[in-house]
């Protein structure tokens, strides 16, 4: 039987991710936007996340550098909250411009000023003298990538594309070869060590068949992690980009939501207010089996010219 290499290439290529899960007539294309310019750490994502998916705790560790205590997305935590601390209040100059002195309003929830105080800053006891500091804090998540590596060197299937376009794990498929752990680029998915197997967030597949949001969206007090259809956020995502510009925050980016970037766009992409590095992300991720159709090109054109070398020296001999 001939192998149909264009169809492979296709398919990894694919820039539409329920349709090539095999879907006739798949639901709209679904993700998150997560706006880290309004996230307060709280996290609950984390949490509703872990108590949703009856995930096992895995320990509370400060690593000493900050405030975080789940340090990374991992095997049981399949939301983390990132700390990151700068000596720069919000709304200055970035590298090179040096420190301002002004902060930006980002919308952020306020508290009510006490009785006699004409601030929520004099309500708390401060002298609205800020310390040059900022916090950036990130809810990161599995990014659902329309060209998922993961799911492409999969060999049981257990990795599969849903109707929504997101790619889930299924536990009781996989065999813990932990091929889908070297080929994410973001360093999500993992194996556990009490079994073995591979797991990683679902988007909350089961909620989302029941009409649901997924539980970290519904638990996100500030709308930091909005969920939705995916075309949908990408356009409230840019006017998101261009209110912050506009109130003096120019670096703010969207991270994940470019469809002609190294993984085809993300099903979770993220608006950050510094360089993907700061926050611990790749900044220029690619799929790790974006040359598979080249690799099994050449691999077949060695084959044919050492199969047509082998029949030219038998043939040669007969002779």
């Amino acid at each position: 039987m001939a192998f149909d290499l264009s169809a492979l290439g296709s398919f990894l290529r694919s820039d539409d991710p329920p349709h090539a899960g095999g879907y006739e007539d798949p639901a709209p294309r679904v993700g998150f936007f997560t706006d880290t310019s309004v996230c307060i750490g709280c996290k609950a994502c984390e949490v509703a996340c872990k108590e949703w998916n009856a995930i096992p705790e895995d320990g509370l560790t400060f690593t000493g550098m900050s405030y975080d205590n789940s340090e990374h997305l991992g095997a049981s935590t399949w939301r983390h909250v990132a700390f990151i601390e700068q000596q720069r209040p919000m709304g200055a100059p970035s590298a090179g411009g040096g420190a301002g002195t002004t902060t930006v309003d980002l919308g952020m929830p306020t508290m009510p000023a006490a009785a006699g105080s004409s601030s929520a800053d004099e309500a708390l006891g401060g002298d609205g003298d800020r310390t040059g500091m900022r916090w950036l804090m990130a809810s990161d998540v599995c990014k659902h990538c329309t060209h998922a590596a993961c799911l492409d060197v999969c060999p049981t299937g257990a990795l599969f594309r849903t109707e929504f376009g997101t790619v889930v794990v299924q536990e009781d498929v996989c065999n813990g070869c932990g091929y889908c752990v070297s080929a994410c680029p973001y360093g999500v998915i993992e194996t556990r060590k009490d079994d073995g197997r591979a797991w990683k967030c679902t988007m909350c597949y089961d909620r989302l068949g029941a009409g649901q949001e997924p539980a970290c969206a519904k638990a996100c007090p500030t709308d930091s992690i909005q969920f939705g259809d995916l075309d949908e956020l990408r356009v409230r995502a840019q006017a998101r980009v261009e209110q912050l510009h506009e109130a003096g925050v120019p670096e703010a980016r969207l991270y994940g939501a470019d469809p002609n970037d190294g993984v085809g766009g993300d099903g979770a992409f993220f608006l950050l207010l510094d360089e993907p590095e700061v926050y611990g992300l790749p900044p220029d991720p690619v799929v790790t089996t974006r040359d598979l159709p080249v690799m099994w090109r050449n691999a077949a054109l060695a084959a044919g010219a050492l199969l047509t070398g082998l029949a030219a020296t038998f043939l040669g001999r007969k002779r």
